[in-house]
């Protein structure tokens, strides 16, 4: 069974940073692709970045391209998300997860983590 664990979130104002990771258990890590999806309330569920299993392809969200860096550490099963010039509109839960593929990972997740709350203030 694959466990995701993400941290990192917090409050935060505007025009600051923050860095997420997703721990990733078993040792299968460096075999997939990995990505960033936000769910703000009352709102669907939505891409953020998408990283493939070697870190040499990363895709973002228009919302997002210039501001945020998504990177991987396969040694430490480990997925992050750089996020700067943070905006009110970034607060959102956001959640890691695993696909087979860089395609497959923003369309068909396999597996999700539970969760990390970032808050930005105006």
């Amino acid at each position: 069974q694959v466990q995701l664990v993400e941290s990192g979130g917090g409050l935060v104002q505007a025009g600051g940073s923050l860095r997420l990771s997703c721990a990733a258990s078993g040792r299968t890590f460096s075999s997939y692709a990995m990505a960033w999806f936000r769910q703000a309330p009352g709102k669907e569920r939505e891409f953020v970045a998408a990283i493939s299993w070697s870190g040499g392809s990363a895709y973002y969200a228009d919302s997002v391209k210039g501001r945020f860096t998504i990177s991987r550490d396969n040694v430490k099963n480990t997925m992050y998300l750089q996020m700067n010039s943070l905006k009110p509109e970034d607060t959102a839960s956001y959640y890691c997860a695993r696909g087979a593929n860089i395609v497959l990972v923003t369309t068909a997740p396999d597996y999700w983590g539970q969760g990390t709350q970032v808050t930005v203030s105006s």
